[in-house]
């Protein structure tokens, strides 16, 4: 049986993504922390780790990137799984004043909570947050979830489909030691600094122009090792083992002053 770890409490987004993903029967390990879900894979406790890297309501999943940064392991799938946000408790909608959930949960509904004038109490997991107000038992307050997650702690739904937009979806990437075979609909993702000076990006994008190659997402986070530089995290379509992709790889190189790839995996459908 194949043993996948996430991030949160049983019932969190990304172990029904991780089972999503596999389609098959497999072992899925909660871990408190993102950095304790790919250190686990990197010491071969599980064979893959699935992390959130981005929301289509609010955007990337800045410590995730952060971490890809560093980790050893492997981009080898990814998953576009949507997000049905419930707002779970054992009170009514009008006596909820404290809502508890991730701080990403609590952005994509900000709406809502808004609306009902919530007072919002960040939890470092949707389903853990679930856990938190069961322990409360108290009536005003509630939280942000899953239906599975309201289904696994026994907890009531108040409300569903509490999000901003109801298109809420999120990417996640499945990593691991092993690599992914070219499949001819593939994505690769890379990151890479740059030289301070005039027209570096610009030279790095220009090789994909030429060859015509699809960007599918550029993001800049800062370094944390010198004030106002970044790295580029870049998505594009093909496979690294790809004789035009290996070419501007290659070329990409002599443009940065690092350059990691990081991956590259069969391209999800948006579900």
């Amino acid at each position: 049986m194949i043993n996948v770890s996430f991030q949160g409490e049983r019932g969190a987004y990304g172990e029904d993504a991780a089972r999503l993903f596999f389609n098959e029967e497999i072992k899925t390990i909660p871990f408190t922390t993102f950095a304790d879900v790919l250190e686990n894979t990197s010491t071969d406790k599980t064979e893959y780790a699935i992390l959130p890297v981005e929301n289509s309501l609010e955007g990337s999943v800045g410590e995730s990137y952060d971490l890809l940064y560093s980790t050893s392991l492997n981009a080898t799938g990814e998953i576009y799984h949507k997000i049905e946000h419930c707002l779970i408790g054992i009170g009514k909608l009008e006596k909820i004043d404290t809502v508890y959930s991730h701080p990403q949960a609590l952005g994509q509904c900000r709406k809502f909570i808004e609306q009902h004038n919530m007072k919002t109490i960040p939890a470092y997991d949707t389903a853990g947050s679930v856990k938190i107000v069961k322990e409360l038992n108290k009536e005003n307050c509630a939280c942000i979830a899953s239906k599975a997650a309201s289904i696994i702690y026994d907890m009531p739904i108040i409300t569903e489909n509490i999000a901003n937009n109801l298109s809420n979806h999120t990417r996640f990437l499945i990593l691991s030691k092993k690599e992914s075979p070219e499949t001819g609909n593939d994505k690769t993702s890379i990151i890479f600094s740059i030289k301070h000076e005039p027209g570096s990006l610009h030279r790095i994008i220009e090789n994909f122009y030429k060859e015509n190659i699809n960007l599918t997402k550029i993001e800049s986070r800062p370094t944390k090792s010198n004030t106002w530089e970044y790295n580029f995290y870049v998505d594009f379509e093909g496979h690294k083992n790809n004789p035009k992709i290996l070419e501007i790889l290659k070329k990409i190189q002599q443009e940065t002053l690092f350059m990691k790839v990081l991956g590259s995996y069969p391209s999800a459908k948006l579900s």
